[in-house]
């Protein structure tokens, strides 16, 4: 797949699953609302909860996103088109790159509220 398809699926993607490892050696996915930009996955989260406890163990993640897809019932198959990364999951702590990245956020899931969304994470 050409690098302009994969940031064409990670950018378009409804959303996207987020695979990390707990303390107990069991993996833990989730779904997600992400944004794709410069090379980044962001994605907004709680403070704490599941998904942060076992970052904090292991920061290690694969997150993968399915752009296009079609069933095809008569081949007992489905077409689609995927992408599928390895990498480190950090804590955004600059207030600059967190508020752009809540923005891409507001601009990809809410784009019609974008000043409500500015509101909202101030």
């Amino acid at each position: 797949m050409s690098e302009e398809a994969v940031k064409n699926i990670l950018t378009n993607a409804d959303y996207g699953t987020l695979a990390c490892i707990g303390e107990n050696g069991y993996p833990y996915s989730v779904p997600l609302n992400y944004a794709y930009d410069n090379g980044k996955v962001y994605f907004h989260s709680a403070k704490e909860g599941h998904k942060i406890d076992n970052i904090s163990f292991n920061s290690k993640v694969c997150f993968s996103a399915v752009g296009y897809n079609k069933i095809l019932p008569e081949k007992f198959d489905t077409e689609y088109d995927s992408v599928i990364l390895f990498g480190k999951a950090s804590r955004i702590t600059e207030e600059t790159e967190k508020k752009r990245a809540l923005m891409l956020l507001i601009e990809k899931y809410s784009s019609g509220y974008c000043a409500e969304g500015l509101e909202y994470i101030h």
